[in-house]
């Protein structure tokens, strides 16, 4: 995927709420060998190596422009390289992190696990994802690429959420050895302050996997319908859009 860093970041601090909610629930352990899949920018990264004592960090992204931004820092680093190669690496963990970005992978019946696989006895998994399939905007759109004049322009191609249940993800850990699981859904309200500010949020995001498909006039034209049906679910500023993420972490 194509990312804009400038515009991921225009909401920085509605993405780093959910990043202190989870990584509340890890448990500090002296040189931890840590991985951040899906860093991004390695903001987020860097204050996670801040919040562990004496640790080892790699964070791994697939999009070059987002690591242009990575901060520098002792035992940091980070490497351009998508979580499915990094999984097919023989590497073993004692955390394994993930913040928003294992949602853009598909068949997580398979794939967590496998992230499972590369933890350390005695080590951690701690991830966040947006509960897309729960979420309003993310429905508006699935729904909107499926009509015309959309439908043709991508060839029928569509991007379902591959983010499962809380029960399924209990089972999935449980049946990996998982223990002392915490698994919830947790509402993060966004407050509009002006019509755009919903769509200019989402764009940053779940828009980005159907602008790659497109070309400069298809996508104008499904930006622009898109943003008439966020206008017609939220007709009124200020608007509340209860954005909901899951939050899991697990000892093994």
């Amino acid at each position: 995927m194509t990312w804009d860093p400038k515009k991921y970041n225009e909401f920085k601090d509605e993405r780093s709420k959910p990043f202190d909610d989870l990584t509340s629930h890890i448990i500090d352990k002296p040189n931890l060998k840590v991985i951040d899949l899906g860093c991004g920018t390695g903001e987020l990264t860097k204050k996670l190596s801040q919040k562990l004592t004496n640790p080892i960090v790699l964070g791994i992204d697939n999009s070059a422009e987002m690591l242009a931004k990575t901060p520098l820092g002792n035992d940091l680093q980070f490497k351009e390289r998508t979580i499915l190669e990094q999984l097919n690496v023989d590497e073993k963990w004692d955390l394994i992190f993930s913040n928003a970005a294992l949602q853009w992978i598909d068949n997580h019946n398979n794939l967590f696990p496998k992230i499972i696989s590369q933890i350390n006895p005695g080590g951690q998994l701690a991830v966040q994802m947006p509960q897309q399939n729960e979420n309003i905007l993310n429905k508006i759109l699935f729904n909107l690429v499926k009509e015309e004049p959309f439908k043709s322009y991508l060839k029928n191609w569509s991007r379902p959420s591959p983010v499962l249940t809380l029960d399924e993800y209990a089972k999935i850990l449980f049946e990996n050895g998982g223990r002392n699981m915490t698994i919830y859904e947790k509402i993060y309200p966004l407050i509009s302050t002006n019509t755009n500010d919903f769509f200019d949020f989402i764009s940053g995001s779940a828009l980005t996997v159907y602008q790659e498909r497109l070309n400069e006039s298809e996508f104008g034209e499904l930006s622009n319908a898109f943003k008439k049906r966020i206008d017609m679910h939220f007709p009124i500023v200020p608007s509340i859009y209860a954005f909901r993420r899951l939050i899991m972490h697990a000892e093994f």
